[in-house]
């Protein structure tokens, strides 16, 4: 059984910084690119990243601006969003998601999510 266990989210003040985590099991890890995606309250999801198998390229929204890293520990079947200066704007629930192809967008399973909030 696939699951994805999204971690690490919280109230942050404008310009702090908060590590994401996405645990995954049930499928070869490295085999499968990720993507992180956010919902803001009364929005759609937004694509906010994606990594390869091998976590070795990733490539972002515009609106993460250089704010944001991606990575992939495959020995620990993990994904990870860091992401520094964050704005209030980027409030929302992040959810990481197994992509069908580096190449797309279109997910097969995604977790629950995590709450980022990011005010005063």
């Amino acid at each position: 059984e696939v699951q994805l266990v999204e971690s690490g989210g919280g109230l942050v003040q404008p310009g702090g910084s908060l590590r994401l985590s996405c645990a995954a099991s049930g499928f070869t890890f490295n085999q499968y690119a990720m993507g992180w995606f956010r919902q803001a309250p009364g929005k759609g999801l937004e694509w906010i990243s994606t990594i390869d198998g091998f976590g070795g390229v990733a490539k972002y929204a515009d609106f993460v601006e250089g704010r944001f890293t991606s990575s992939k520990d495959n020995a620990e079947n993990t994904l990870y969003l860091q992401m520094d200066n964050l704005k209030p704007e980027d409030t929302a629930v992040y959810s990481c998601r197994r992509l069908k192809s580096y190449w797309r967008k279109d997910y097969d399973y995604w977790g629950q999510g995590t709450q980022v909030t990011v005010s005063l």
